[in-house]
Order: structure tokens, then sequence, then C-alpha cells
């Protein structure tokens, strides 16, 4: 019998406590993976933890704050010897209004979490792995948003492509160091934040997301994002880096509108 992809390895998730997040969390540990959940959501996080069992567990961690990153990174290290995968996850959507009424201080917490807060996630996470020698693996979640207009929020579609670029500087600078960064960028997904700040329950998101789907008969969900991820996070992608997976069922590969006037 084979080993579990991601057996012996120690992965922190930042945004673990819901969504994307937990999928990855319960993913991953799934798969062998010892998993630190980091996020703010104490209550959430302590409870996925306690229902993935041990050696889940939960810290609170706001990647807002460099500082409590790099005690998140050297905590996991301390407890388990070593930090193989970070899962910079973490993330908002705030409805900042137009470019011509954006509200800036709602930019700068969106800039804060899905930017400031990835780049402090890959700078720990690859000294920790650099000063040990470790053949690592950093995975930020992205969006579609990060090579398309349109999916959200000018604020939000600035910070993921800021988060590209990010990725894509990272994973030049650490490849002599044998350390890997990537980007997994999912469609729309039904987790608590997008039915927050849509006001609409699951099965309406999903609803919607596929009336506007490209590839037919499935629906995008947190799991199947994590599965990307752990594609990623796995040594079946050793020699991947710098690479933007995007999880979308074709919409952003082709133009639906020109589909449908040519008859496909």
């Amino acid at each position: 019998m084979s080993k579990p992809r991601l057996d012996g390895k120690v992965a922190i998730v930042t945004g673990g406590a819901s969504g994307i997040g937990e999928a990855m969390a319960r993913l991953f540990a799934a798969s062998g993976a010892t998993v630190v959940i980091a996020d703010i959501q104490d209550a959430l996080g302590e409870a996925v933890a306690a229902s993935i069992g041990p050696p889940c567990t939960y810290t609170r961690c706001d990647v807002t704050d460099e500082a409590q990153v790099e005690s998140t990174v050297a905590a996991a290290v301390a407890a388990h010897g070593r930090l193989d995968v970070m899962l910079s996850n973490a993330g908002v959507l705030l409805l900042t209004g137009s470019v011509t009424d954006m509200d800036l201080s709602a930019l700068d917490r969106v800039m804060a979490v899905n930017f400031r807060g990835a780049a402090a996630c890959v700078k720990h996470a690859a000294r920790a792995m650099v000063s040990a020698g470790t053949r690592g693996a950093i995975v930020c979640t992205g969006s579609v948003a990060c090579v398309q207009g349109g999916y959200g929020p000018a604020s939000y579609t600035a910070s993921k492509h800021a988060l590209l670029g990010l990725v894509r500087a990272a994973a030049g600078e650490l490849g002599r160091h044998g350390v890997r960064v990537n980007l997994v960028s999912p469609g729309g997904v039904a987790t608590p934040l997008s039915m927050a700040v849509a006001g609409m329950g699951a099965e309406e998101i999903e609803a919607s997301t596929e009336a506007h789907s490209v590839l037919r008969g499935k629906v995008l969900r947190a799991a199947d994002v994590a599965e990307a991820a752990l594609f990623l996070a796995s040594d079946q992608a050793g020699f991947v880096s710098g690479h933007n997976l995007i999880v979308d069922g074709a919409t952003t590969a082709v133009n639906p509108a020109v589909m449908r006037s040519v008859g496909l």
C-alpha cells in the first residue's frame, strides 16, 4: 500500500477555520499531514481541529500582524520539528464600492489581509524552510480575479493580481533553495464568506455560478479547490513552481458570449 501523499509533512493553513481553508485542513490531514489551523475565528477553529483530531491543532493568528505570523511558524517548527507546507489561504472580500467611490480605508483592509498577510506568510515560511534545508511548498489561495476583472470589487481584484505577482517573484527567488511557490485560483465557491457578502445561501450561489459555467454537469466546491492545493503541495508537483492553477472549469479560458454567438 502506498503512503499518504503528505505522510510525515507539517502544514500550516491560514484561514483554516471555515470555507476553502477548512476543506484544505481536512484533506491535508487525511493525506497524512500534521496540520496547524491558523485563524482568528477561535470557536470555529478549535471545533474544526477537534473534529479532525490529533495531530491537528488550532492557533490564533491574524495575518495582518506579521509578529503573529512569525510566531505561528516558529511554534509549528518548535512543536513538530519542521515546516513543509504553508497554505496562505486567509482572505477577505469587502464591498468597497466602484472605483469612483472606493472606500480607501476598506481597500487598505483588503490589501492588508489578501496581499500583505500573504506576503508575511510567504516570508516567514520561506525563512523556516530555507534555514532548515527543507524542500518545502508554499501555496497561496488566489482567485479568477487575479487574471480577469469583473469577478469582484476593484479592491479585491487588485489584491489578487498583486498576490499573483508575489507568487511569481517568490518562486524565482526561492527556487535556488528548492522551495516551490504556487497559486491556486478558484472560480466562485459557496463559502461562509461569499454567502455573507452576497446575502445568499449555498444553493443560490451554486445555481448562480452554474448558470455561467463553461464546464457543465459539476458545481465547483471547496473540496475541489483543496484537491488542487494538495497536488501543488505534494511531491507529485515536485517541479511545479511559479504556477497559477486556475480551478474554474475553463471560464477564464474562453469567452462564453462568443461561443454562444457561433452556436457552441
